[in-house]
């Protein structure tokens, strides 16, 4: 790509991530990333939309791949979808954002692990009135624009 004169390296092309909202009584889940965007920020399980998969079947893999927990006869369910553009990371990206949520029983006895250790520094339950902060930009970007991922 040309520039000006100057060569510059093509810019990457789009990419569509899935997260989903894991809610349980009045808390939702969140892992600390360990990834060149958003390092060290809270966010929502969730990862690459692979080739022919639904969102729901995406989102289902990736709860298992990151947490360890079977999502199983829950019903996954479509949210919004956002675009977030990335040019002030150290690897500027551009993603499409699929966000899904499943309502867990409060009976819940699954236990969340940490099954990326080297994508993630560990998952825990947040309360919503007390989320932590940095929550990695997309979250953030949703939940300042009034966002409840909570059914009514």
């Amino acid at each position: 790509m040309e520039n000006n004169g100057e060569l510059t390296a093509p810019l990457p092309a789009p990419r569509v991530a899935v997260v989903i909202f894991i809610l349980k009584n009045r808390s939702i889940l969140l892992g600390r990333r360990r990834s060149t965007v958003g390092d060290a920020t809270f966010a929502l399980p969730g990862g690459h939309l692979e080739f022919g998969e639904s969102f729901e079947e995406c989102a289902a893999r990736e709860v298992k791949e990151e947490t360890g927990l079977e999502l199983g006869q829950n019903k996954i369910e479509y949210l919004t979808v956002t675009n977030n553009v990335f040019l002030d990371q150290p690897k500027k990206c551009h993603y499409v954002t699929v966000f899904m949520r499943v309502v867990l029983d409060a009976e819940e006895k699954q236990v969340v692990q940490n099954m990326e250790p080297d994508k993630c520094y560990g998952w825990d339950w947040y309360e919503w009135e007390n989320l932590p902060n940095p929550l990695f930009w997309p979250l953030e970007k949703m939940l300042k624009g009034g966002f409840d991922p909570f059914p009514l």
